[in-house]
């Protein structure tokens, strides 16, 4: 059997869990079968059973289009690149919506099985119109037609496959649950410590740790506002880059900025870090914040998990499925707008919520550490690697 992966992420271009989870399945499933992958970028490998080709984003063409277009005009014009190269494989497997219009025409053209894993799902992404503008509905329409004509579905989470029942129109029975994972050799705890030196974190004092995009959707905004609650001794670290439009990324650094004037314990990592580091960051934090307001899974909560670190997270989404309240961490309940944008409807209340959650697990020493315990063996019993690959490729040979 081959497979054929459309992503927009594959290392060395990963920046959110869908490509951390595209970057460990193929790994995986590349040990059990033939695996090419097609991704936006330069990438150019053939090792063993694992091919990757990179296709480049056409910025030329698009020089004057409306820069909240651009991204999406590259995105269908790369995903109809790459589909220039033959594809003989026996099952094509998308990821996110930027690689789904890649999905569509295969499907048509070379008549190959389709499945799509819904990492999230772009109606539940309202704040996206910030981004991309009318685009918006560009990527919501391929989205849509691509999960409606694929021959499986792969839902991350229980509540995403109710969300993807609710939102189009397949067949129930066409849908999966299979959950993200985690290479339990690499994410271990470490007691290397270069990384707090390098960023001038105090080893001598407890901190809280965000990381994550800074996006609607990852909430961070919520922590920010979080930080005045928290105890004054706790250190605050933010590995937060990556701003989905200049406005946010100007709100977040307001934001940052006016809890300085009366904390100078708080540490912001402008910039993607690299998995030894992030490593190092979680190993060493008394607590990991996930304060998202939409989360179809969550895959940062089990990376801290799995390096022994308890989780305060919102009860939203897939993290309710991966992070136990009370045995691996708190679960800070959410109430949101029923209608678009999603938001709290009480924003202080979520981040006192927050803050009352960490305060917690970091003034409780045997609390903190059974949660730290619980947590890596939570991660072990049902989130490795090796296993959700057998999952999937049994899923594949059901369209064979």
């Amino acid at each position: 059997m081959k497979a054929l992966f459309y992503t927009r992420e594959f290392p060395p271009y990963v920046y959110g869990g869908a490509g951390v989870h595209v970057e460990y399945l193929a790994d995986e499933l590349s040990k059990l079968m033939d695996l090419e992958v097609r991704c936006f970028g330069d990438q150019n490998s053939n090792e063993g059973s694992l091919s990757v080709k990179g296709f480049p984003f056409e910025d030329g063409i698009f020089k004057d289009a409306d820069d909240k277009l651009k991204s999406v005009f590259k995105t269908l014009s790369t995903s109809l690149h790459m589909n220039a190269d033959v594809v003989d494989a026996d099952v094509v497997h998308c990821h996110t919506w930027y690689a789904h219009f890649a999905g569509i025409v295969s499907k048509l053209c070379y008549g190959t099985p389709l499945v799509i894993t819904t990492h999230s799902l772009e109606p539940l992404r309202p704040w996206k119109r910030e981004q991309l503008g009318r685009g918006y509905d560009a990527s919501s329409w391929v989205e849509k037609t691509a999960i409606e004509m694929a021959d499986a579905l792969i839902a991350v989470s229980e509540e995403t496959k109710e969300d993807v029942i609710k939102h189009f129109n397949v067949d129930e029975n066409k849908v999966k649950v299979i959950y993200n994972g985690i290479n339990l050799q690499q994410y271990v705890q470490t007691s290397k410590s270069s990384t707090l030196d390098e960023y001038k974190v105090d080893k001598n004092k407890p901190y809280v740790l965000f990381v994550g995009r800074i996006t609607r959707q990852k909430g961070i905004i919520h922590l920010v506002n979080a930080i005045k609650y928290l105890d004054p001794d706790t250190q605050i670290v933010l590995c937060a880059g990556a701003p989905d439009t200049p406005e946010i990324g100007k709100e977040m650094e307001s934001a940052v900025n006016e809890v300085k004037k009366s904390r100078d314990n708080v540490i912001w990592i402008d910039k993607m870090v690299t998995k030894e580091e992030i490593i190092q960051l979680y190993s060493h934090a008394d607590v990991f914040c996930c304060p998202s307001i939409y989360e179809p899974f969550g895959i940062i909560n089990i990376e801290a998990m799995a390096c022994n670190t308890a989780v305060v997270a919102s009860a939203v989404g897939g993290i309710k499925e991966v992070v136990v309240d009370g045995e691996t961490g708190i679960l800070v309940p959410l109430e949101q707008q029923t209608e678009a944008p999603f938001e709290p409807i009480n924003p202080d209340k979520f981040s006192r919520d927050l803050a009352e959650g960490i305060n917690k697990v970091i003034s409780n020493e045997a609390l903190r550490e059974t949660m730290a315990k619980n947590g890596r063996k939570r991660v072990e019993d049902y989130f490795d690697w090796v296993a959700i690959a057998k999952q999937v490729e049994e899923l594949y040979k059901t369209l064979l």
